[in-house]
């Protein structure tokens, strides 16, 4: 009688622990609370892109370039980690020209490749407005859903 309890909770365990696992490194990993974090200061939301600038901006996309060609946001033009100094020299006249503000967007909430895209892209063009959207690609598709 005790062994198939012992059998029992032994599964159980490595069932959760990886559970967990899975949970702390999948890139698209859900929220686990409802309330949401705080923006940090080179964040904006969809809420403020639509309200603040009206969704004048310029979007750029820092996934990988097959993400990217299969849906992006209307207008995004890539700029990824894999691909940055030859997609940087594309665009260099409508960011230091255009006047609007930059947002960049990535894969989702634990995506730190727009992060990385920002910082390389502000210490070889001086920017005003450059910021993350806060939930990535989700969160636009989330603010946009598919007309039916």
């Amino acid at each position: 009688m005790k062994k198939p309890l012992i059998q029992a909770l032994v599964i159980t365990l490595l069932a959760a622990a990886a559970a967990v696992t899975a949970f702390q490194f999948h890139p698209h990993a859900p929220a686990l609370h409802a309330v949401q974090e705080p923006l940090k200061a080179d964040e904006v939301g969809m809420k403020e892109v639509n309200e603040r600038w009206k969704g004048d901006v310029i979007w750029l996309d820092a996934r990988p370039r097959d993400q990217f060609q299969q849906e992006h946001i209307p207008g995004a033009r890539l700029l990824n980690e894999q691909e940055f100094d030859s997609l940087l020299l594309e665009l260099l006249d409508e960011l230091q020209t255009a006047g609007r503000p930059v947002v960049i967007y990535c894969g989702g909430q634990k995506c730190e490749a727009s992060r990385h895209v920002r910082e390389k892209l502000l210490t070889l063009v001086p920017l005003e407005e450059c910021f993350i959207l806060k939930g990535g690609w989700p969160a636009w598709k989330q603010a946009h859903p598919p007309v039916k």
